[in-house]
């Protein structure tokens, strides 16, 4: 049997379900997925990237020693991701900089799910285990924030990373020097990312880090990734520049290119 709903009571449910989602989506940008997992070491995921938070409170000295990593530590938090290794070293430079922690090993590997970029794994080290965990823990809460501007589409993608004032992860990942501004810049296809770095630097007086291409400093991935400092100002503006001219070559290959977060830059 066929049961009927009153139309005015349907659109009420509509009305209800639609406002639930703008909320939920709204809240979604500070918050922390959260999941039962009876695992000690398991810190807590965030909302994109399929990105996992762990820690090690007491790490195995052998293992460790084979971790390809410098310093002595007790502690070892772990950020691994499979999508988006820029928003993660920038979510790991902003906890590094709040907690007696220091990033020890950026390693973005081949993946994306099979895209054009980079997944990441991070490591923090620390001889207090609170410390370690809380600098995963703020990671994961600004991993989200770090995708505000990366733009998809099914081309492929755009990212621009900007902080005023760089710490460890950005120096180890990218470079850059701690203490001063630094701008990321990348496109995929990697001719794309060619054109944006060239905007980039006409646009603001900036000096250039490096470029990254995917025979040189890239895990062989299909972009063109520009790091750049100098002024604060300067670096902000020239990432605005390129993100521009980005949005639209990327746009000429299919549907304009969108963010999934508000854009922080």
């Amino acid at each position: 049997m066929t049961e009927h709903t009153d139309p005015s009571m349907e659109n009420l449910l509509k009305k209800i379900l639609q406002k639930v989602n703008v909320t939920d989506a709204k809240s979604e940008v500070s918050q922390m997925k959260s999941t039962d997992v009876n695992v000690t070491e398991f810190v807590g995921t965030a909302l994109i990237g399929d990105t996992i938070g762990l820690v090690i409170a007491n790490v195995d000295r052998e293992l460790f020693s084979k971790l390809h990593v410098e310093g002595n530590y007790r502690s070892v938090g772990i950020l691994s991701a499979r999508t988006g290794g820029g928003p993660q070293v920038m979510a790991a430079d902003e906890a590094v900089k709040g907690t007696n922690t220091e990033v020890i090993s950026v390693q973005m590997p081949r993946d994306t799910k099979g895209g054009a970029g980079h997944g990441s794994l991070i490591l923090f080290g620390g001889d207090d285990v609170s410390d370690v965990r809380k600098a995963v823990e703020i990671a994961l809460e600004k991993v989200p924030e770090k995708f505000g501007d990366v733009y998809n589409n099914d081309a492929g993608h755009l990212e621009l990373q900007f902080t005023a004032r760089a710490s460890q992860a950005c120096k180890i990942a990218f470079g850059a020097p701690e203490g001063q501004a630094y701008g990321l810049i990348a496109g995929a296809p990697a001719g794309i990312g060619v054109v944006m770095a060239d905007v980039a630097v006409k646009a603001a007086n900036v000096e250039v880090i490096d470029f990254a291409s995917p025979s040189f400093g890239t895990s062989y991935s299909n972009e063109g990734i520009l790091h750049i400092t100098g002024d604060s100002g300067a670096v902000r503006q020239a990432v605005i520049s390129a993100r521009e001219v980005g949005k639209q070559l990327l746009g000429a290959l299919g549907d304009a290119p969108i963010n999934d977060f508000p854009s922080y830059i």
